[in-house]
């Protein structure tokens, strides 16, 4: 997995609330065990008209935000089924990082287990961050893993909470994988042991 340290990138507004798993990614897309790929469908009932033509309002279809890496979002993002497809959809578009005042618990983890940082800020601080990603391309955020801070296109800096097994997680690149073979030595050794004291197993 990507390591996750400091992103400065384009923010995109989507302001609606309870944007749910379905509207990430239609259940049409599931069909795949693939982590990649996913990203052309993200959001594909909004971005796409029923001929396959990209819809012009929609928010990532707009040329100053078709480089998005920051996700500024409405309340309640992720809730819905908890299909693992949906951060994958996500970061395969380019996303590494979404901001709203809450997440779907389910949701919410799985984004750390995919390399996303999701970060939770109250409204009132979300709210700035949606005017400065309103700005277009030109508007930079900047989101600081290390000092758990997200700052603006302005200068405005607000400090997030973050568990710190996880941060640590995507600080050093590991999903659950990673952390086994964290333990790669320590398991051949229980292993080797495991095979000397019981030959028959």
């Amino acid at each position: 997995m990507e390591k996750f340290d400091k992103l400065t990138g384009i923010a995109a507004p989507m302001p609606l609330v309870n944007i749910d798993t379905d509207m990430i990614i239609p259940k049409v897309f599931l069909k795949t065990i693939k982590r990649s790929g996913l990203g052309v469908n993200l959001f594909d009932e909004m971005r796409f008209d029923r001929q396959g033509n990209e819809i012009e309002d929609f928010v990532l279809n707009k040329p100053q935000y078709r480089e998005t890496e920051i996700l500024v979002a409405g309340d309640n993002f992720g809730c819905g089924s908890s299909r693992e497809h949906a951060p994958w959809a996500i970061k395969d578009f380019g996303i590494k990082c979404v901001i709203s005042t809450s997440f779907a618990d389910i949701f919410f983890n799985n984004c750390f287990k995919n390399g996303i940082l999701p970060i939770v800020l109250p409204k009132d601080q979300v709210d700035v961050l949606m005017q400065d990603a309103e700005k277009g391309a030109n508007a930079r955020v900047t989101v600081d893993l290390k000092a758990q801070t997200v700052t603006t296109s302005d200068g405005e800096s607000f400090s997030f909470e973050v568990d710190s097994f996880k941060k640590h997680c995507l600080m050093n690149g590991l999903d659950d994988i990673g952390l086994t073979m964290e333990k790669a030595a320590s398991i051949d050794t229980y292993e080797e042991q495991a095979a000397q004291s019981r030959p028959w197993v």
